[in-house]
């Protein structure tokens, strides 16, 4: 019966678990003080980049996990893809482009994923990796790569905290 619901796609979505968790990410990414304290460029680049940047650390916590984590960490992936594409269309882009830019973005997340997996607890290296990421290497007036780059080692600090299981029920918190 199992192979049969598998087969013919019926059955919950193994992504479902996982949006709460991915919602958390979001919310993070969301929240003002990256943008009006930190400097974060409040834009449509600067969002997607503090969503990439929270969420690599939530599956560098996932690849802490061994095995146990391989799977939620590319059903993680997936929720953010399907989350993109929905921005995506909500911005009026095609069917015949839309293909493209999610390509371009996964190829995005992925650097960003392994520049901040190599930097995290490299002091300035993460710095250099956020101006890179965040403000395309000039950083204006306002930009505060100190601030985030601490804000995202006490993020990753809670979630090192935090037991696998119970990160995956309640999100990344706050």
């Amino acid at each position: 019966m199992n192979f049969l619901k598998t087969l013919f796609g019926i059955g919950p979505d193994p992504r479902e678990v996982l949006i709460p968790l991915y919602n958390s990410v979001v919310t993070e990414a969301r929240d003002p003080a990256w943008y009006a304290e930190m400097g974060v460029p409040d834009t449509l680049d600067g969002r997607f980049d503090m969503i990439a940047a929270i969420l690599s650390l939530v599956i560098v916590r996932a690849e802490a996990e061994g095995n146990a984590g391989r799977e939620p960490s590319a059903r993680l992936t997936e929720v953010f893809i399907d989350d993109m594409d929905g921005q995506l269309r909500q911005l009026g882009i095609g069917d015949v482009v839309v293909g493209k830019h999610i390509g371009n973005m996964i190829a995005a997340m992925g650097g960003r994923l392994t520049a901040y997996r190599e930097a995290i607890g490299q002091g300035a290296v993460l710095e250099e990796a956020l101006v890179r990421n965040l403000w395309r290497g000039e950083p204006g007036p306002d930009a505060q790569p100190t601030l985030v780059a601490g804000r995202m080692r006490a993020i990753k600090a809670r979630l090192d905290k935090t037991d696998w299981a119970a990160l995956r029920a309640n999100g990344i918190g706050g």
